[in-house]
């Protein structure tokens, strides 16, 4: 008797455990029950574009402080227009070692954003021209639109170029930190000599 309450308690436990699987089986697949650390799933912070009344203007992203400038940021002195062309030809310097590894880096730089225009060899036959869009002027020929021979481009002129965008040409700022931009230069000018 003893044995047979012994099998009666033992079928109830098993019972009991297998309908609690079956019943908790048949919940929500994706809940796994406990959040170990809720603030990984549920967003308390401010989207960029959502509304925010701990602003006055209402505003999550708000405009920076005037005259702060973002980290690691290089700020170029020289306003765009003719008279900062012109006084950044006359004051500005590649301020990079001529070295053959930035050389390399300048060539690829050029391959990647200005040979689709330019052209590999500098003689404005890129890719974009080919596909009917006006050439820009040879680095060992051309003429510069701003006036005298590409070939006589100085750092500051092209720097200046590559930091605003001259005609058809846009600003290259964003694609190009200011270490790129003297690679590029210093590449540029060897595709002057050619």
């Amino acid at each position: 008797m003893l044995a047979m309450n012994k099998f009666r308690l033992l079928g109830t436990i098993v019972i009991i455990i297998a309908a609690s699987i079956l019943i908790t089986s048949c919940k929500d697949k994706r809940s796994t029950g406990w959040e170990y650390a809720p603030n990984m799933y549920e967003h308390i912070a401010y989207d960029p574009d959502q509304r925010n009344d701990n602003f006055k203007d209402g505003k999550t992203a708000q405009v920076p402080p005037a005259g702060t400038i973002p980290v690691g940021f290089t700020k170029f002195d020289y306003p765009n227009t003719k008279d900062g062309y012109e006084l950044a030809s006359v004051e500005v310097k590649t301020v990079i070692a001529q070295t053959q590894a930035n050389y390399a880096d300048g060539k690829l730089l050029f391959a990647h954003f200005c040979s689709p225009c330019h052209g590999l060899s500098g003689q404005g036959d890129g890719l974009v021209v080919q596909h009917g869009y006006p050439p820009p002027p040879s680095y060992s020929k051309g003429q510069s639109s701003r006036g005298g021979a590409m070939k006589d481009l100085t750092d500051g002129k092209i720097y200046h170029t590559i930091t605003y965008g001259v005609n058809a040409m846009g600003s290259y700022a964003s694609q190009l930190n200011p270490e790129e931009r003297w690679k590029v230069i210093m590449y540029v000018h060897h595709l002057q000599t050619l």
